[in-house]
């Protein structure tokens, strides 16, 4: 792949020829996600209960609340109330949030397994959040407490009366005892009313410790997330996206080489043309009829995805009229008329029977002959009627090193390499007519051998 910036086209590509592999990875992907779900994420549910908090707070005031809420101190005590077996104040700390919400409401959140564990969690901290809360802030979940309070107060009225009872039967001052008397009950009585002035004023503090629980929370409906579906749908998700990625870089980091100007220069050679063959329903040969070919062939990754789509070509006059225009440039370049090797890679099915075509179109000087060499060991028959070769290959199958190879394999034959041609598959258009010369028909493909193959 060039280092062009992908486009859209390629993703399309990669979706029509490749779909069946796409689908059987999305597919364990899914599975994958399903396995999760059971084994290391079993669905979890959570349930919140809220706690309002009377009078004015600050926010410095409201983050103190939730970090009290979530302490480890509320945790242990809600444990020990539910009596869970096998869960500890530090386990219930990690199922277990809280945040502030508007209007003074803390939220305080469990997730357990279950809907009824995880809304008696949440309950059971709640109350518990509101005990030690109280407790800190110098408060009583005691009842009789205010049952006190308010007897302190019926005592201090008692108290005043009893003073305005003695000053008065200490008579109207009109001795000094007297006035010293009534002094003194008045600086009691001074007294008494700035302690319950004090004490007034410390009544809002304590309710604004006094937090009560809104209600029990409510069951929840639901698993949190992530859920067995998302971990299944977001499982198929990656692994597909995981597929795409890994074709595109596969196809960035390729060498095989692309373009006519890049396979010429690894041949040493000149460019002299390209021809079209007709696209066809390949043939699958008996020696790949196993399991894995099978299989290869069912996920489609038998064909490749990274060439490009045949384009549409004339008939069959045109796509003559190419190859008889490559072998007019091959006979430019021979100072004498003589005989070729047409060198085609082993597997290039497109470049063999290009070849072929050139055989048949061949019918004067030069004379030509197909063998076919592998690229993983070339070896082109010596030198002998034919002193000379004509390499068909078609694009993006090989690298240069690979083509250097069939380079050095025809030097060692002793055949100079006079021409490249890059042969490619196009669609074809319907026939026009049938009426056509004999002459125009076209040839069958000659007969062709491997490295010790016979003229054509």
């Amino acid at each position: 792949m060039s280092d062009d910036t992908i486009r859209l086209v390629t993703i399309g590509r990669i979706l029509r020829r490749r779909w069946r592999l796409l689908a059987v990875l999305a597919v364990a992907g899914a599975l994958v996600g399903y396995g999760t779900s059971v084994l290391l994420l079993p669905p979890r549910y959570t349930a919140a209960a809220s706690v309002l908090l009377p009078g004015q707070w600050d926010e410095r005031e409201l983050l103190t609340q939730v970090d009290i809420a979530t302490s480890s101190e509320v945790a242990d005590r809600a444990a020990a109330t539910l009596g869970w077996k096998g869960v500890s104040g530090a386990d219930l700390r990690d199922q277990v949030s809280a945040k502030a919400d508007d209007g003074n409401i803390i939220k305080i959140s469990g997730t357990a397994s279950s809907p009824a564990r995880a809304q008696r969690l949440s309950d059971q901290v709640a109350q518990q959040f509101v005990t030690f809360a109280a407790r800190v802030a110098g408060g009583s979940t005691d009842p009789g407490a205010a049952t006190g309070t308010e007897a302190l107060r019926k005592q201090v009225v008692e108290t005043n009366r009893r003073i305005t009872d003695l000053a008065d039967a200490a008579g109207p001052g009109q001795t000094v005892e007297s006035v010293q008397a009534r002094t003194e009950l008045e600086s009691l009585r001074t007294a008494l009313q700035d302690a319950m002035k004090k004490l007034d004023e410390a009544g809002p503090a304590t309710n604004k410790a006094s937090m009560v629980v809104m209600g029990p929370a409510p069951r929840p409906t639901g698993a949190a997330a992530p859920t067995r579906v998302q971990l299944v749908v977001g499982g198929a998700l990656l692994f597909f996206l995981l597929a795409v990625v890994g074709h595109l870089a596969a196809a960035r980091v390729s060498r095989r080489l692309r373009t006519e100007p890049e396979i010429a220069a690894a041949l040493g050679s000149a460019f002299l043309g390209t021809v079209d063959v007709p696209g066809e329903r390949r043939a699958h040969p008996s020696e790949n009829r196993g399991p894995r070919a099978r299989i290869r062939r069912l996920l489609g990754v038998d064909t490749r995805w990274d060439v490009q789509t045949p384009q549409r070509s004339g008939d069959e006059t045109a796509r003559r009229i190419r190859y008889r225009r490559v072998c007019a440039r091959l006979r430019d370049r021979l100072p004498a008329p003589r005989c070729l090797l047409v060198v085609v890679p082993e597997g290039d099915e497109v470049a063999r029977r290009a070849a072929g075509q050139f055989v048949a179109e061949a019918q004067r000087d030069p004379l030509l002959r197909m063998v076919e060499v592998s690229v993983d060991r070339p070896i082109v028959p010596d030198r002998d009627t034919e002193s000379g070769a004509l390499v068909v290959l078609s694009a993006g199958r090989w690298t240069a090193e690979e083509l250097a190879g069939i380079a050095e394999a025809c030097a060692d034959g002793g055949h100079e390499v006079v021409g490249v041609v890059v042969a490619g598959t196009v669609r074809t258009r319907p026939t026009r007519s049938a009426g056509r010369p004999s002459d125009e028909a076209t040839p069958a493909l000659a007969v062709h051998g491997h490295a010790t193959g016979g003229s054509a």
